[in-house]
């Protein structure tokens, strides 16, 4: 069982205050599915970024497995690793489609729980499905410490083919938040060109502009490996939903956290 690292960090420790703080994010949206093969949500604390990823649940569609992308922030585990153990939040467990994983086994992701155990990148986006689809699906992390395009853009593909193979409804999401710790006026110019390059689904475009602009961007591979596997899938075009900072609920635009809501359909 992988027990929860950022409950009463991250997001409320009881469940009943999850519900509340989820609900709250959720306010003033409606929900509506759309034929979204990808999203990018972040992961910051959800007093941030929760309403932000918010605008990503809210249309993403029912599916049985959702492939969840996160960087590996803490080092620990394999460069690319996928979990099977049952995950554990507040809100319920969650069973890994071993099936998929079984069909990674051999490939450049290894089948590791370290790089999972204390990684809240996966972790934070659970809640929001549970809030959203009760325990009716299954989910795939992958957790990327590597993160150059040529891995990233290979994990994509391995995904893509399983989920083709499998005959399943599958939904990809990349755990990413953006440029970290500039100025609210340095950090929404840098994110926008970042953000333009994904939203024309141009993965060598967004490394190009990742690199030139120094940009902090902390889950870039993971975003890759989505919009690989979403183009594979057919996916053709891409939505900006909702773009913030923490400096929007802090008050302090010295130095931000910048949050993007992406939908790729």
């Amino acid at each position: 069982m992988r027990q929860p690292a950022v409950a009463g960090q991250f997001y409320p420790l009881r469940p009943e205050n999850l519900e509340k703080e989820l609900k709250q994010c959720f306010e003033g949206l409606e929900i509506r599915e759309r034929n979204v093969l990808g999203a990018i949500c972040p992961h910051a604390g959800y007093v941030y970024s929760g309403k932000v990823a918010a605008h990503v649940y809210a249309v993403l569609p029912k599916a049985d497995t959702y492939v969840i992308f996160g960087p590996n922030h803490t080092g620990y585990g394999s460069p690319v690793s996928v979990s099977t153990d049952t995950w554990k939040t507040p809100l319920g467990s969650l069973e890994v489609d071993r099936e998929l994983a079984d069909g990674l086994s051999g490939s450049i992701v290894d089948l590791d729980e370290l790089g999972h155990r204390y990684e809240h990148s996966i972790e934070v986006q659970l809640p929001f499905l549970q809030y959203r689809f009760d325990q009716d699906f299954m989910i795939l992390p992958i957790c990327l410490g590597m993160q150059d395009e040529e891995t990233a853009v290979e994990v994509g593909n391995l995904v893509a083919e399983l989920a083709s193979k499998s005959g399943k409804k599958l939904a990809f999401i990349a755990s990413s938040d953006f440029t970290h710790y500039e100025p609210a006026n340095v950090a929404r110019e840098i994110d926008n060109e970042v953000i333009g390059t994904i939203l024309n689904l141009d993965i060598p475009g967004m490394y190009e502009k990742l690199y030139r602009k120094n940009a902090s961007v902390c889950g870039y591979g993971p975003i890759a490996a989505m919009l690989t596997a979403s183009k594979k899938l057919g996916a053709n075009r891409a939505e900006l939903l909702k773009y913030s900072n923490s400096g929007d609920v802090s008050g302090d635009t010295s130095a931000v956290v910048g949050y993007a809501a992406i939908i790729v359909e």
